[in-house]
């Protein structure tokens, strides 16, 4: 493979720190890649005729904003995706400045300077145990609709991200134990109990369809593994149909990482300790299972109720009858 003319910094960044020293994950890479992509097609776009032809020259602070800037204003993306996007590019500088030492530009190393952008932190939304049944009562006896059922049925048993359930392979599920091995956010590795109403979902849906072991355990109707906008496109029909029942659903934002929240809000409301919600979701701190505390109205009201309100009896103004004898015979 050549190197890049632009950016052999860059190649190096992905070739050999990411993939070969850090081994990170696909998803990372996915992410890493697209900043990077977006970041010089603005650059060729914005810095048309300067004369400059490479990165080190036109990364600084100033363009990085600037381009930070395009993303939510041009391109529509939210905070999140712009934060994102300035820690892929922060990361590579740090690169550069482990490599570079002293010869890297002062300009390019004030890019680590630039702050993270404050988001109004939403209430994690969720689904009750009323409104996940409902949609999974409203799946078919078809192919797609079984792998449907089970495919949602496993994101709420699991608790799991829709990446790391469309990931599993058929080797990933051991039917007789009653578990699935799951590999999660920095290739960690976890095992998930199976409540048996999904061992029986799968012990069928493994025998109606009899495939390899390497081959993806919910797959699109060619055989290759389902997309993530392909499950959330399936899920928006399902809404579409429960909401016959269900009217409250046409106002919800309702997408795949639903599933995931609203196991989290089970396991939290049937008094599960955070820590242990958390090894199960496969979350890398306790402090993000404390999300789903501050959304847990029921829990909020069950701590209300423990409390006594004060015991202070209101004043009511009341007028006197001089008062309202005068104004009556105005």
């Amino acid at each position: 493979m050549k190197t890049p003319e632009l950016g052999p910094w860059l190649y190096r960044f992905f070739q050999e720190h990411l993939l070969t020293q850090r081994n990170v994950s696909p998803a990372t890479i996915v992410a890493y890649r697209d900043t990077f992509r977006l970041l010089l097609r603005y650059l060729q776009k914005s810095r048309r005729g300067d004369g400059c032809s490479r990165l080190l020259e036109v990364l600084k602070p100033d363009t990085v904003l600037s381009f930070l800037d395009h993303l939510e204003q041009q391109r529509g993306n939210c905070i999140r995706t712009r934060n994102a996007r300035l820690a892929a590019i922060r990361s590579f500088v740090h690169y550069l400045s482990d490599w570079l030492g002293p010869e890297l530009p002062p300009a390019v190393a004030r890019i680590l300077g630039i702050p993270f952008k404050r988001q109004v932190q939403r209430l994690v939304g969720f689904l009750s145990r009323q409104e996940i049944e409902t949609l999974l009562a409203t799946t078919d006896g078809t192919w797609t609709g079984q792998r449907d059922h089970l495919l949602f049925l496993l994101l709420y048993n699991t608790g799991a991200r829709i990446a790391e359930i469309l990931a599993l392979r058929v080797r990933d599920v051991d039917v007789e134990h009653r578990e699935i091995e799951l590999l999660g956010k920095g290739r960690k590795q976890r095992q998930v109990p199976l409540w048996p109403q999904t061992q029986r979902r799968l012990r069928r849906w493994l025998k109606d369809n009899r495939w390899s072991l390497e081959a993806p355990l919910l797959p699109n109707r060619f055989g290759q593994r389902l997309s993530r906008a392909g499950a959330a496109y399936q899920l928006q029909r399902l809404v579409e149909r429960a909401s016959a029942q269900l009217p409250a659903l046409k106002q919800r934002h309702v997408s795949p990482h639903s599933f995931r929240h609203s196991t989290a809000m089970a396991l939290l409301e049937a008094n599960v300790p955070t820590e242990v919600i958390a090894l199960y979701l496969g979350h890398e701190s306790p402090k993000t299972t404390h999300l789903y505390v501050e959304a847990s109205l029921a829990m909020k009201k069950q701590v209300l109720a423990k409390v006594s309100p004060p015991r202070v009896k209101g004043r009511w103004f009341r007028p006197s009858e001089d008062d309202l004898g005068f104004l009556d015979n105005l």
